[in-house]
């Protein structure tokens, strides 16, 4: 089974979690800041994922560092689960309808951490916590921990959550897709370079 856990103890915050790629989409997520935790239940249960995370982190300030923190988290417990990546397909794709919002997500699982992110969300803020700059921050710090190039491109939208929500559904499905074992190659490293990592 590809497993992992992750602790992350800095002054900022302190994450333990626990990820299960091969899972049901099962999870418990308390990060402290509810908007993200709703954001995270989507990508686990559209990427099929198992994932138990517990982040204590300076809300008080704002989310900022609890959201880049378990961006960097949970794309080293992927990292991590997948190994040398032996057998993956290594790229996913999705593009989702999320009511009026369109966005079409793409990975890579290159070994090259980057992230590209083209979205016009109207509103500065998801609630009462959530800055809508941190979706960037978030797939960032995911895309460099696990070595992924990402793409999230915005085709439509004008609600501000239908638009972040639409990117994580994106983000799990197209990520889940990536890291299925190829039934036509399960032994073989997917790059002509014979190594991802």
């Amino acid at each position: 089974m590809r497993k992992a856990e992750v602790t992350r103890d800095t002054t900022e915050t302190k994450i333990q979690l626990q990820l299960e790629i091969d899972g049901t989409g099962q999870q418990k997520i308390k990060t402290g800041v509810g908007f993200l935790d709703h954001m995270l239940e989507l990508f686990t249960r559209h990427g099929r994922f198992d994932l138990n995370l517990v982040c204590d982190g300076d809300i008080e300030v704002d989310a900022h560092h609890t959201t880049e923190d378990v961006g960097i988290a949970i794309g080293r417990a992927f990292s991590e689960a997948l190994g040398e990546r032996r057998g993956i397909k290594r790229y996913g794709s999705m593009m989702l309808p999320m009511d009026e919002a369109l966005v079409i997500t793409a990975l890579d699982i290159s070994g090259r951490g980057m992230a590209v992110v083209e979205l016009d969300i109207p509103t500065e803020k998801i609630g009462q916590q959530f800055d809508t700059e941190l979706v960037e921050e978030f797939f960032i710090a995911f895309a460099r921990e696990l070595g992924a190039t990402i793409h999230l491109h915005q085709i439509a939208g004008k609600n501000s959550h239908h638009i972040v929500e639409a990117c994580f559904k994106g983000f799990g499905r197209a990520l889940g897709e990536a890291v299925m074992i190829n039934e036509a190659a399960p032994d073989e490293i997917p790059s002509t370079k014979g190594t991802i990592v």
